[in-house]
């Protein structure tokens, strides 16, 4: 990697002294169980960049071919992901908010499918290796879970968690 490119993935708040966008952002990092603001600033810049890339799209003359293909392969990514419905439209898209982006981190759906009682113990879950997608351990909470593979995580069949009695499984699991 050539020396002093821009390894960033996201970007700090303009004003750093806001009150009401740090409280916004303190129950968003504690709803979603985030390591620390800079995953949230990494979902919205990767929202952003969704919204510049759909208003880009918007932009362009709307008969041209090329046009018509990527803003089809921008929906069929984003629709595979889960942050689109199989109805939405590329409008659809400026009116999403950060927490669509944040529902789709495997830590979230984790959560979600009932596998840990919060989000963060679906955290530890996944960064200890007890969870597995398909048969394959993924230790990384930011993965974001494409919609077919929601179905296929489960316990690692070693994990001492795949055990139903052990006292760390949620109720009902």
């Amino acid at each position: 990697m050539p020396l002093g490119t821009n390894t960033k993935l996201y970007e700090t708040p303009n004003h750093p002294y806001q009150g009401e966008r740090i409280a916004s952002e303190h129950s968003l990092v504690d709803r979603y169980g985030l390591a620390n603001k800079e995953e949230l600033w990494r979902a919205q810049s990767e929202l952003r960049s969704y919204r510049r890339e759909a208003r880009d799209l918007l932009g362009q003359p709307q008969g041209d071919e090329t046009v018509i293909r990527r803003s089809e392969e921008f929906l069929g990514r984003l629709k595979r992901v889960g942050i689109l419905d199989e109805a939405d439209e590329l409008g659809d898209i400026l009116g999403l908010e950060v927490e669509d982006v944040l529902e789709r981190r495997l830590q979230t759906v984790v959560y979600r499918k009932g596998l840990a009682n919060t989000t963060q113990q679906a955290r530890q879950f996944i960064s200890h290796g007890h969870i597995v997608i398909d048969g394959q351990r993924n230790r990384i909470p930011s993965y974001v879970v494409d919609v077919d593979e929601e179905d296929r995580i489960e316990f690692e069949e070693n994990s001492p968690l795949a055990d139903e009695l052990h006292p760390e499984r949620a109720e009902g699991q």
